[in-house]
């Protein structure tokens, strides 16, 4: 963990004013409320974020502990807690390995941390420490987390929450108005709402000297997808192929009804069997159609490895 960088410098008395006496200095989170309860909350106060099972005996020695020693700083802290096997893509994008694992968001950014369940003494040296930066600060520096926004909009986004994405994403792009990460996000929550005229929209945010910007080639690749795409019967045309498995033609039309449909690995392997067969039909439209899917699914997705893997496997072999 780096050093803590900084806070408001609210005093201890008016920070347990505001806190208050009650609930607010510790509660549960989760991926959803992880911008509100932690990321926004730090910007004031220092945030202890605990990481814990059900089944981590540890944990059950630390929480009390944490608890115990957060209501005693008397608002100078607060503490998040947060079930990992709950909130499992949240967990993986902030790289929990082991629990119980303690983390110390300060002004959107984690500022320090320990794991393990460590004696009474550190929890409260390591609160000293937080409280103590930052009385010490001063006012918060201008500008704010939009990395830890996207990334987290991301996780939201792969863990299927798509409201909870939106939000961090835009919570992002209203920071950075040039974050295109944060854009592109955007685009593809609209895109997976069911709205590419909408996604269409978000990108022309962008200025013309970065429309070719790598950020946002998935997104873009998923809407012209959306834009070729066809909705034919899918049953249909997987009947027609199994009654003639040379007419490459029908093939094309399977994957293109198999993308319109949001099939994109069973179009992936429909692709790769018509490129099987032939590599070069109707000027290669199959391969530029799996590299746009690729493209769509993004580079590092198990589906694009997969069938990047077979792809070569099939044009060298």
């Amino acid at each position: 963990m780096s050093e803590i960088l900084g806070a408001n410098g609210m005093p201890a008395g008016d920070a347990a004013a505001a806190s208050g006496a009650g609930g607010d200095l510790i509660k549960d989170a989760s991926i959803e409320t992880f911008e509100a309860d932690v990321l926004a909350a730090s910007m004031q106060t220092p945030v202890i974020v605990d990481f814990w099972a059900e089944w981590c005996q540890p944990c059950k020695q630390l929480t009390p502990v944490l608890e115990k020693a957060v209501k005693a700083a008397g608002g100078k802290v607060r503490l998040v807690k947060i079930d990992i096997d709950k909130n499992q893509m949240l967990a993986s994008q902030l790289r929990i390995q082991s629990i119980p694992t303690v983390y110390a968001f300060f002004q959107g950014r984690p500022v320090d941390g320990f794991q393990g369940a460590v004696p009474e003494s550190e929890i409260k040296a390591f609160i000293d420490r937080l409280s103590e930066a930052a009385v010490a600060a001063g006012a918060a520096p201008a500008g704010g987390p939009t990395e830890d926004y996207a990334a987290l909009g991301e996780a939201a986004l792969e863990g299927g929450d798509i409201a909870a994405a939106m939000q961090l994403f835009a919570q992002a792009a209203q920071t950075d108005p040039e974050n295109l990460a944060a854009i592109a996000g955007l685009a593809k929550c609209h895109m997976k709402a069911g709205d590419a005229e909408q996604a269409r929209q978000t990108l022309a945010m962008v200025p013309a000297d970065k429309q070719n910007d790598p950020a946002l080639a998935s997104v873009k690749a998923a809407l012209s997808l959306a834009d070729h795409g066809a909705g034919g019967d899918v049953a249909a045309l997987e009947a027609k192929v199994a009654g003639n498995p040379d007419d490459l033609g029908a093939r094309f039309e399977l994957a293109e009804a198999q993308l319109g449909g949001g099939a994109m690995e069973a179009a992936i392997e429909t692709l790769l069997a018509l490129i099987e067969r032939d590599p070069d039909w109707d000027d290669g439209a199959a391969r530029k159609k799996l590299l746009t899917v690729f493209e769509a699914l993004g580079q590092t997705h198990p589906a694009t490895l997969r069938g990047r893997r077979r792809l070569s496997s099939i044009l060298f072999s």
